[in-house]
């Protein structure tokens, strides 16, 4: 069975970091492009961040571009985004998922809370 299990969330102050993992089993994770979406209340879910197999290629949200970084270490199937100058409208429930989700795949995600 296909697992994706979020953590690393939880409540920091505006301008704060967190660091978010992702650990997958259950599928050939190095075999594809992995992303992280997240989803405000009231708001639809958004990509925020993609990665490519290798890791060689990445890209971002406009909203997030410059303050976080995607990473993932094959080895250990587990994707990362480390998130720096966090701000308010960063709190959302965040996921990870295929480039192309898979609706089965999705976890319970990891709350991120930012605060003033």
């Amino acid at each position: 069975q296909v697992q994706l299990v979020e953590s690393g969330g939880g409540l920091v102050q505006f301008g704060g970091s967190l660091r978010l993992s992702c650990t997958a089993s259950g599928f050939a994770f190095s075999w594809f492009n992995m992303r992280w979406y997240r989803q405000a209340p009231g708001k639809e879910r958004e990509v925020v961040a993609g990665i490519s197999r290798q890791g060689g290629q990445t890209n971002y949200a406009d909203s997030v571009k410059g303050r976080f970084t995607i990473s993932r270490d094959n080895a250990k199937s587990t994707l990362y985004l480390q998130m720096n100058d966090l701000k308010p409208e960063d709190t959302a429930v965040y996921y990870c998922n295929t480039e192309i989700p898979r609706q089965s795949y999705w976890g319970q995600g990891t709350q991120v809370t930012v605060s003033s």
